[in-house]
């Protein structure tokens, strides 16, 4: 199943859900049909918001050590969650069940075209933020649906190989910029091992797990499974990705940049992250997904794209 069907069947559910609320309120209290619905809505929001904030609690228990220049007040965190849980209701709710993989050519463009690889269970519509971004600068850019959802990270190689060649030949541009979320990141990395690094001006990942992520054990698939990391405190990485960073040049390395937050609520330990060799960028205060809509974030990214040419 595509990630944009799912997306919409788990949509369904939720206002089939708010819906039978909204009769039960209706028939079993003696509300009115807008109390009802409104109360309907009210508790699946709860329970999405719910869901969010046991990321935190599940990140927590692996977390590593925040410095101190990015720990959170109240008010930082009430910020953070709010940013982070608005961010997943628009990507789940809005732009993913709506997305189609698209290309962009600007024919004036001196800058080299971007790639943008979204993360484990997405689609391109995570790229909501930043293509705007992309037209207003006029860079070429192409978005990436990697399918199956729960395949193995080595098998979208294929499809990343066919979308670089496709992206450099339309453009005529000799080398392009990845920009990748999460898993995203281990596949352009994956990518690379396979195909080279010689069409790679620059490699900007977002909240990706080099290392893994404890919890990708509660994920399904082979994708999940080659991101799992045991705990903070043992750091043991599992074999795939051991194998991954065996496979790379410092040359290779010198082409990333990992921009990450040490308030990530799906990397945990937050300094997976860190890549040797690599620039690492650290942030604090922005979650996982909002990661990709975050100003701040998406300024950086802009930065690291127009001086990758």
């Amino acid at each position: 199943m595509r990630a944009r069907s799912l997306l919409r069947l788990l949509l369904l559910v939720q206002v089939v859900a708010a819906l039978g609320i909204g009769a039960a309120a209706v028939s079993w209290l003696g509300w009115n049909r807008w109390a009802g619905l409104a109360a309907g809505l009210a508790a699946v929001l709860l329970v999405r918001l719910l869901i969010n904030a046991n990321n935190f609690r599940l990140a927590s228990r692996s977390a590593s050590a925040t410095p101190q220049r990015f720990r959170l007040g109240g008010r930082g965190w009430l910020r953070l969650f709010g940013e982070e849980f608005t961010a997943s209701m628009l990507q789940s709710s809005w732009t993913m069940p709506r997305a189609l993989a698209r290309e962009v050519v600007f024919a004036e463009s001196t800058a080299p075209p971007v790639l943008m690889l979204h993360g484990y269970g997405c689609n391109s519509g995570y790229w909501s933020a930043l293509a705007p971004r992309l037209d207003a600068a006029r860079i070429s850019y192409a978005t990436l649906d990697l399918e199956p959802i729960a395949g193995a990270i080595d098998d979208y190689a294929p499809l990343v190989q066919r979308a670089v060649e496709q992206l450099c030949e339309r453009t005529g541009a000799p080398q392009l910029v990845i920009v990748a979320h999460s898993m995203g990141g281990l596949v352009a990395r994956a990518w690379m091992r396979r195909h080279g690094a010689a069409r790679v001006a620059r490699v900007i990942t977002l909240g990706t797990p080099h290392h893994g992520t404890c919890l990708a054990s509660f994920g399904l698939g082979q994708n999940a499974a080659q991101m799992r990391r045991a705990s903070a405190a043992e750091g043991t990485e599992n074999d795939w990705l051991c194998q991954l960073a065996a496979s790379e040049s410092d040359a290779t390395r010198a082409l990333i940049t990992s921009i990450y937050t040490h308030h990530d609520n799906i990397i945990s330990p937050q300094t997976s992250s860190r890549l040797e060799g690599a620039r690492n960028v650290e942030l604090g205060g922005v979650g996982h997904v909002a990661l990709g809509r975050n100003r701040r974030v998406l300024a950086m990214v802009m930065r690291e794209i127009v001086t990758a040419a």
